[in-house]
Order: C-alpha cells, then structure tokens, then sequence
C-alpha cells in the first residue's frame, strides 16, 4: 500500500521523503523501498518506538525537515487526485496550514471539518453527531510553527497525541486552509470494508490506465 502515498508525494513534487514506522516493521521497509532512487526520491527512516499517534511520529521528523514545511501523509491512504498545485499553492503561503477532505457516507467514522463562510470553523475527531460529511483526509501540510505546536500537546484519552489537536491550533489562529478533493480516496485503515474498498479501487486505476 505504501507505494501509493509515495507516488502521490513524488509526483507532486516531494522528493525528500522520511518514512515512520513501528518497532518491528522499518527493516521490512528498507528492504523494500531502499534509498527512494528508484522512485526518482530520497528516503530516510524513522522508528516510532510506541503507538503514540501521528502528531508522535511527526515530532521524529523535526530534524529531518531542518524545522520547515512539511507534508505529511499516512501510508494508507490512496487519492486519485494530484495534490502538486495544491502543494505548490502552500509553499507560496506565509504561514499556516492546509487539509484536504472529501465528501464521504460515515462522517462518524473520521475526523470531521465544519466550513463555514469559505473558512474552517472546527475540525471533531470522529463525532457522534457530525457537523458537516467532509472528512479530513490522511494528507497535510504545515508551516514551521508545528514544530513548537507538537511540544505543547497532551496525550489524549488513549494515551496520543493527536493531529485533530494539531489542526484545531491552525484552525484557531485563522490560518487553516483546505482543497476539497474531487476524486475517489480510499482509506486502507478505517475497516476491513474501507480496506477492500481501498484495493478495489487502486486496481479500477490500474486498468484505466
């Protein structure tokens, strides 16, 4: 699966890439992926010692990202849309952030952004009673300031740090932009249905190419 969150960076121009896994798992990748040269990128490779959330493994890429901009982008989600304008568009921004969501059918299963008057007014990590049916994807970008932003974080109710909590400090700065994606996103790790739904249409993509 992790290919396909690698060809997305890639083509949208990200070829810096560090890949955070679990204990247990990073040999597994550098065996398979190696340096990135054969996808036209670099590879480095970090270990997330503990399942701590993705603000947790964000915080191993400080260094990494010389405390810049950053994309981010979980390994098991798969878009039909090219994020490269997108991208481009962020690294003319001055400062903050930018999401991208989708329309989706089980708003309760996801994080949930609230739009009003063309701007973010909240983001609800999987609500009971959902705000609105656009679900924040698996892909993000941030300015520099997340870095500082990650150290003042506490550990949720199940023990991570959260990235809902990340995007809400963008959101109440004012700065918290988003795309909304007009394609199909597949996400590998919300079932075993989105999971199947997932593969079913990376291989749709496959043959129409």
């Amino acid at each position: 699966m992790i290919y396909y969150p690698i060809q997305t960076l890639v083509s949208a121009g990200i070829k810096d890439i560090m890949i955070v896994s679990g204990k247990g798992h990073a040999g597994q990748f550098l065996e398979l992926l190696g340096s990135g040269k054969e996808f036209g990128a670099n590879f480095s490779y970090a270990i997330q010692e503990e399942a701590g959330g993705i603000a947790q493994a964000l915080a191993l890429c400080e260094d990494f990202s010389d405390r810049g901009k950053v994309a981010v982008m979980l390994g098991d989600n798969i878009l039909e849309d090219e994020i490269g304008r997108a991208v481009e568009a962020f690294g003319g921004q001055e400062r903050g952030a930018k999401i991208f969501l989708k329309e989706v059918s089980n708003p309760q299963s996801f994080g949930i952004a609230e739009i009003e008057g063309g701007a973010i007014k909240s983001v609800e990590e999987k609500p009971r009673d959902p705000k609105s049916d656009l679900a924040i994807i698996g892909v993000y970008l941030y300015d520099r300031q997340v870095w500082d932003i990650i150290k003042t974080l506490k550990p949720s109710g199940r023990g991570e740090l959260e990235i809902t909590d990340v995007n809400n400090f963008y959101v109440k700065q004012g700065t918290m932009t988003f795309e909304i994606l007009k394609g199909w996103w597949g996400d590998g790790g919300e079932s075993f249905d989105s999971l199947l739904r997932a593969g079913q249409l990376a291989a749709e993509r496959e043959k129409g190419k």
